[in-house]
């Protein structure tokens, strides 16, 4: 018997983080942004199996706060035992602190 499954749900905030993210980069490349799109999706997906592999966000300061780095972007989820939580896609410069104080709350599942 493999890896039990978690299931993987995305908040409002981490898919308004993600539809931003990914215009972004549509505005200098469709393709980029297609391509982009996928290896976040596939990333997000990939959490239900391997959700702890992603590293703790500092700024957060809790163990179940997890970050998967898709470059540019930060990935920022929470692990419970039968779900991963996506609650935010961020540039990697963007200030987590900042974000949180602003965005964390709605992202709460």
């Amino acid at each position: 018997m493999g890896p039990r499954r978690r299931r993987v749900t995305w908040t409002e905030t981490a898919l308004r983080g993600l539809d931003s993210s990914i215009a972004f980069v549509a505005r200098e490349s469709i393709d980029n942004a297609h391509r982009l799109l996928e290896r976040v999706l596939g990333a997000a997906d990939s959490l239900g199996i391997l959700g702890e592999r992603g590293a703790p966000v500092p700024e957060y300061g809790e163990p179940h706060v997890r970050q998967l780095l898709v470059d540019p972007f930060r990935l920022l989820y929470r692990v419970s035992e039968s779900d991963v939580f996506m609650l935010g896609v961020l540039h990697q410069r963007q200030d987590v602190e900042r974000w949180r104080d602003r965005d964390a709350d709605r992202a709460a599942p």
